[in-house]
């Protein structure tokens, strides 16, 4: 089997990292940690910082306080596995390996390959502990896309997407071990809330590692749909607080689906419980690192896989979810792509500014190798945005950002400085017209400029063609009839 190519830590890394190297090193202190924690369909406006009126999310506007706040990044594309292969990998949805929720028996999805780099094996083989906590998505147990064959030391959580659909699931995985929530898996014996769970099994992680440079990636399950959360005070401080129509959904109990939704008498509330939850989440997190003196020395990242979700009773019109853009999850359009991204590290982002840097998942990879003085053998499709963390001018920046979709007949869209191109049913022998957006001035997608602007149409056609490079895993124009089960 083809082995990894291993990065090279002696060269290839830019004067940022240099600096911050040797800064590092006169300060005594070792290499910074990095802790990137991703929602789980978090729209762009849930969050206070972004607008949310109806949620409370302290925690994550105090992370923005103390950071930088980015107007303008987008995820991998709009649906889970693929976005989540952009991110591990650094390359767009037109290169990268996975590009669809395809499910395997009897339990995950399709794998990464063994050839794949990763950034958690690009930061594992410069030194750091990586562990990683929450959903995977990205291959079964003991395949070449297990997360402790694809450069995490640890992993703790859902292994399945599938799985994740249950906040009170039968089992979890501790690496290659099944662990049973014996508690779990009727009504009456409902007990074992899964991301309490994994939550307390992270913080483990930093306490054991607090006193050498680690990688901590946080792919947490809230808010995804189904929408079920402790009744407990957060969740009572909610209920009543807005119009409710109950959700009729599929059980726990004898017979239930494993990957159902339950019912949910107050939809709303439960929402906005599991927004407050992971904002709960959010500030351990960084109460932990700064109770263990180390938070100063710790790059934050928090993000979402792509736009707010609609299955199991959520609604995300009533709560502005996409934050007044068009479009929610399975959209290329900016509700479905554009998120959240917030970053805090006290040594070299300055508190409580704001950037319209437009950068997306895969400019992830590059900085955190940046951030390691690390650098990758392998290509990618991204640009470190290190110069935009330190307040830097020498930014570079995309010719273009591309995502594809594979579902529904096929998406593409295409940013290119002001404007955006989108092409719906893509993959079908009679695509749709590109519809072209100016984002300066429309942002909200409204006012398709096509028929005025016949040449940035066709640059835009031409580097689609350009971008999009076939998959024999999955194929642009067969994806649709592999993704029936795909509601991750």
């Amino acid at each position: 089997m083809m082995r990894k190519i291993l990065l090279n830590t002696a060269r290839g890394y830019g004067i940022f990292a240099v600096l911050l190297l040797s800064l590092s090193h006169a300060a005594g202190q070792q290499r910074p940690n990095i802790v990137f924690i991703l929602a789980d369909d978090l729209g762009y406006g849930d969050i206070g910082v972004n607008g949310q009126k109806l949620i409370q999310t302290p925690n994550i506007d105090r992370l923005a306080a103390e950071g930088l706040l980015f107007e303008q990044f987008y995820a991998g594309t709009s649906v889970c596995a693929p976005s989540r292969s952009s991110l591990m990998t650094g390359r767009h949805t037109g290169h990268t390996f996975i590009r669809g929720n395809l499910g395997v028996s009897p339990e995950g999805q399709y794998p990464l390959a063994d050839s794949v780099l990763t950034v958690a094996e690009l930061l594992q083989q410069a030194g750091y502990v990586t562990g990683a906590f929450g959903k995977w998505g990205l291959g079964p147990v003991l395949s070449a896309g297990d997360p402790n064959k694809q450069g995490f030391d640890q992993f703790f959580g859902y292994n399945c997407q599938s799985q994740a659909h249950r906040y009170y699931p039968t089992h979890l995985w501790n690496n290659t071990q099944k662990i049973m929530l014996e508690k779990n898996g009727d009504l009456e014996y409902r007990e074992q809330y899964a991301p309490d769970i994994i939550q307390k099994e992270a913080l483990r992680f930093i306490d054991a590692n607090k006193d050498r440079p680690f990688f901590l990636f946080l792919p947490q399950i809230l808010p995804h749909a189904e929408l079920i959360v402790p009744d407990d005070s957060l969740f009572r401080s909610y209920v009543g607080k807005f119009p409710e129509t109950p959700y009729a959904g599929d059980d726990y109990g004898l017979g239930a689906k494993s990957a159902g939704y339950a019912s949910q008498r107050y939809p709303h509330a439960a929402f906005a419980t599991m927004v407050a939850r992971l904002d709960r989440y959010v500030g351990e997190v960084v109460d932990r690192l700064k109770a263990l003196g180390i938070d100063k020395n710790t790059l934050i990242v928090f993000s979402s896989d792509n736009g707010p979700h609609q299955e199991g009773g959520a609604d995300p019109a009533f709560f502005n979810s996409a934050g007044g853009l068009r479009g929610v999850k399975r959209d290329l359009y900016e509700g479905g792509i554009r998120v959240p991204l917030i970053v805090r590290w006290p040594q070299v982002v300055k508190p409580g500014k704001t950037t319209q840097h437009v950068a997306a998942f895969w400019d992830l990879f590059p900085t955190f190798a940046e951030v390691a003085s690390a650098s990758p053998s392998l290509p990618t499709d991204g640009l470190s945005f290190l110069p935009t963390l330190a307040d830097s001018p020498q930014q570079q920046k995309h010719p273009y950002l591309y995502w594809e979709f594979h579902e529904q007949g096929g998406k593409q869209a295409l940013r290119y400085g002001k404007w955006k191109g989108i092409r719906l049913q893509a993959a079908t022998k009679q695509p749709k017209a590109l519809e072209l957006y100016d984002l300066d001035t429309d942002p909200q997608e409204q006012n398709n400029l096509a028929a005025d602007n016949a040449i940035v149409v066709a640059q835009i056609e031409k580097w689609m063609t350009e971008a999009h490079v076939e998959s024999r895993i999955f194929p642009f124009a067969a994806t649709a009839k592999q993704e029936q089960n795909s509601e991750n």
